[in-house]
């Protein structure tokens, strides 16, 4: 088993940027051997025409080339931004919620985030009995991506309890949960 494809393996299994330090810890080996068997993997997955390359801005990371993002996206959501993932936990806790009730808790930007959400298939939207705003809901496909089980509802209670437990001085003392029922 060579260095280079020990590095290789390295730069496949971590998901971050790695210094040439940090690699020649995990291996054990030499910083200037590691360095020059980096160089010949990046000419390796440049001479080849595949979807995956070495990017060495900051720090050394194995990657999806940017012409292929599309696929990648349709098949891993990407990361969801911090005010992205609130507005998502607002609908997910009080759903099913009128959007225009949410624009109030979480500003003008939810429009914005509602679109993003609903682009990404994690929430649906359809128009209340009035026909004059919509309610908003999770879909299976959130409960997929955050790895869920049960309701939102269930969640919330979940997350009331600890909530309380927590104000009451018990972290330790939660109050076990059937999964199935939500009752305790």
């Amino acid at each position: 088993m060579s260095l280079k494809t020990r590095i290789e393996a390295v730069l496949f299994i971590t998901a971050q940027a790695l210094e040439v330090k940090d690699i020649a810890e995990i291996l054990k080996a030499d910083e200037e051997e590691v360095e020059n068997a980096l160089l010949e993997l990046i000419m390796d997955y440049s001479a080849r025409d595949g979807a995956l390359e070495i990017d060495d801005e900051n720090g050394y990371i194995l990657q999806v080339k940017e012409e292929f993002m599309d696929i990648v996206e349709q098949l891993c959501p990407v990361e969801l931004k911090p005010s992205v993932l609130k507005t998502l936990t607002v609908i997910a806790l009080k759903e099913p919620i009128r959007q225009s009730y949410l624009k109030e808790l979480r500003g003008s930007n939810a429009y914005e985030h509602v679109q993003e959400l609903l682009k990404k298939g994690l929430i649906s939207r359809h128009k209340d009995k009035n026909g004059r705003s919509f309610n908003l809901k999770t879909t299976p496909k959130f409960a997929e991506y955050f790895k869920l089980k049960g309701d939102a509802k269930t969640l919330a209670k979940i997350m009331d309890l600890e909530r309380q437990a927590k104000d009451d001085g018990h972290e330790d003392d939660s109050v076990p949960i059937d999964e199935n029922t939500g009752n305790e």
